[in-house]
Formats: structure tokens, sequence, C-alpha cells
């Protein structure tokens, strides 16, 4: 007779297998960011400042194409919105491999970001559409810090047409696995594979939203920060060598902060540990302001790596807890997104205006300060109107 089938088939090990897998690739430029925007300056001879344009356009398009797939993800087939990000991704990157124009490199990166959106809200979607959201977000973090130390030790002995090659094969390798996920999704499928969803608290509609917003300030810190992070570090007396040492090792140390968030989750929750993680967090990016050297640097790098963790594990977990419906998991890369296009251009701004790294690393510091300042009035709201929400894990 065999194994019957799960009754929510997003639940089902090829669906999640293949999503996991996009959520990696889709997220592949947010994740290599340093390595590739040291590459754009070496190989292409852009500035600093138009790295930062280039920066924010790529992950700004990625913010774009997840809100255009939140908004019609319900109405067509999620197979052919993956094969649509998938060709549009796979074109852009084709062509940057012809170009080395700045001008003609910024709009061909807004348009693979695009691609990449749609494709990587697709994939986001379908985890969000598990029975056991928190659980698959968790499985994607963990998956992430062996692909970010993959990214970042292979990509700096490619060309820069050897790094555009590597995301197209990666795009194309999705397209004999489309018809491992549901083309729809039926509300009924979720909610049959969920538990406990008659006893959850009554969620105020703001909350989803308040969420999303934190997301993308905090990513505003994270998209600056990561993308001038090692260019930082060649412009001070840190060893090279050295630093783009550190930056393999403190992608696997990513790995404890999966394991550790979701112990310290199970017993304290999600909000109180977010708020603590992001004061840390500003304080171990403040502490390059007054310079990089090898000792802060590694400190930073892995605190940074650990921390940042930590966060997406209890934003994504937070957005299942107040979005039972799945409606907002879409989105989650679009505020993402919209935090990375918004960071690197302040931190070029910044530079332009002649504040060096130490205006860019203050810059990042409040921006954790500000997400912190809205968990804790979210925080201190569901404590009135619905403590068990407000602590829930």
């Amino acid at each position: 007779m065999g194994t019957p089938a799960p009754s929510n088939p997003f639940d089902n090990w090829r669906a999640m297998g293949i999503s996991l897998y996009m959520v990696l690739v889709g997220y592949g430029v947010l994740v290599g960011i340093p390595v590739i925007s040291s590459a754009w300056v070496n190989q292409l001879g852009f500035s600093e400042v138009e790295v930062g344009r280039v920066a924010g356009a790529d992950l700004g398009g990625l913010s774009l194409g997840a809100v255009l797939t939140s908004l019609t993800i319900a109405r067509f087939s999620r197979r052919h919105l993956t094969l649509l990000g998938i060709v549009i991704s796979v074109a852009a990157n084709g062509l940057c491999t012809i170009t080395n124009a700045y001008e003609h490199v910024l709009w061909l990166r807004f348009a693979s970001g695009i691609g990449s959106g749609i494709y990587t809200a697709v994939a986001v979607a379908n985890l969000g559409a598990t029975s056991r959201p928190a659980r698959a977000f968790n499985f994607a973090l963990f998956a992430f810090a062996f692909s970010q130390a993959g990214e970042l030790a292979v990509l700096p002995l490619l060309s820069m047409n050897g790094i555009y090659l590597v995301f197209i094969v990666s795009y194309l390798l999705t397209l004999p696995f489309l018809g491992w996920f549901p083309a729809h999704r039926k509300r009924a499928a979720k909610d049959e594979g969920a538990s406990g969803e008659g006893d959850r608290p009554p969620i105020p509609r703001y909350l989803p939203w308040m969420v999303l917003a934190a997301i993308g300030v905090t990513y505003i810190n994270i998209g600056a920060y990561w993308t001038y992070i090692e260019l930082a570090s060649a412009d001070s007396a840190a060893d090279p060598d050295w630093v783009a040492r550190a930056l393999v090792l403190t992608s696997f140390f990513s790995v404890l902060g999966c394991l550790f968030a979701t112990l310290i989750s199970n017993r304290f929750g999600l909000a109180r540990p977010l708020m603590i993680t992001l004061v840390l967090q500003a304080i171990v990016v403040a502490m390059l302001a007054n310079g990089v050297d090898n000792v802060n640097i590694v400190v930073s790098l892995f605190s940074f790596n650990f921390l940042w963790v930590f966060i997406d594990v209890y934003q994504m977990a937070s957005v299942a807890n107040v979005d039972p419906d799945g409606r907002y998991s879409a989105l989650m890369p679009g505020a993402q997104g919209l935090g990375q296009i918004i960071g690197p251009n302040i931190a070029a701004s910044v530079l332009a205006g002649g504040f060096g790294y130490h205006g860019v690393f203050i810059l990042c510091a409040s921006a954790s300060i500000l997400a912190l300042l809205i968990y804790a009035i979210m925080y201190s709201r569901l404590r009135e109107s619905s403590p068990a929400l407000a602590d829930a894990s």
C-alpha cells in the first residue's frame, strides 16, 4: 500500500527539498555580497560608491520581485512564476557577462534581482505553507550556514563572469524539479495539517506589518555591513588574507546560531531573545567604527554571523506565528530586499559625504537599534492584549 501522502502537499519531502534549494539559490547574491562587491571593485574597476549602488539595485530588485509575487501568487501557478523568475535572472546574468559598463551593470543587476525576488518569494511561500513553517525556516537557515561558507570559499577563486555563470547554472538546475511542489495552494491544505489553530489568540491586523517593517530595518544594517565589510577591512591595517579566511570560517559559526536560537526560543519565547540579540548586534557592528584591525574584525565577523542567524530565526518564526494563512510569508524577501537596497545606498552616500567607514558602521548600529524599538513597541502591546502570543516560541 505504501506510506500515505501527507494531508498538506507542501509537507512532502520533495516539495520541501526543492523549496529549500530555491531559497539558498535565491539568496545567493545576498550571502555572497562581500566577495561580489570586492570583485566589482577589483575586476570591473567600480568605485566604492558605485558598488553600493549596484548592490542596492540587485537586492532592491529582489524586494520588488517578492512584492509582485505576493500580489499574484494566489492567482497564478507557482511553477509558472518560478519559471518566469528563472528566465529573468538567467537572461540578466548572461547579459552581465558581455558588458562591464557601470550603467549597464546597474540596471542588469536590478533586473536580475527582480527575477531572483520572484523565484525566492515562491520558495519562501512554499515553506510558509507547510504545517510547521517555523521548523521549515529553521531548516533553511541551517542550510544557509553551509551554502554561505561554500560561496565565500569558491567565489573569490572565480572571474566576474565565472561568478555570474555559477548563478546561471544554479537557477537552471531548478527546471527539472518544478513539478515537485504544488502549482497552487488550497487554504484547507495547511489548516488540515496544523494543530492547535483553534486555540490561537486573536492576532491584531497591524502585527504582521510591524514584523515586516522590523525585518526591513534590520536588513538596512545587514545590507550595509555585509556590502562593505571586506572593502572596509581592505582599507585598514587588517591582513586581507586573514579577513578572507575569517569570512569562510564565520559562516560555519552560523550553524551554532541556529542551534542556540532554537534552544533559547523554546525556553524564553521569541520576542525577548530577539530584542537582546539586536542590542548585541548593534554593539559588534559599532565596535568597528573606531577602526578595523585583525582582532576586532574577527570578533565582529564571528559575532555578526552568529547573531544574524539568531535574528533571522526569530523574525521568520515571528511571521509564521502571526500569519496562520501564510499570506505574508512571500513578503519576507521583499522586506529583506527593501532593507538591502536602502542600507548599501545610504552607506554609499555616507562614504560619498566623506564620513568614511566610521559613518557606515554607526549607520549599521543605528538601524539595529531602530529595529529593537519596533519590536519593543510590538512586544509591549502584545503583553497587554495577547500575552500568550507575546511570548510564543
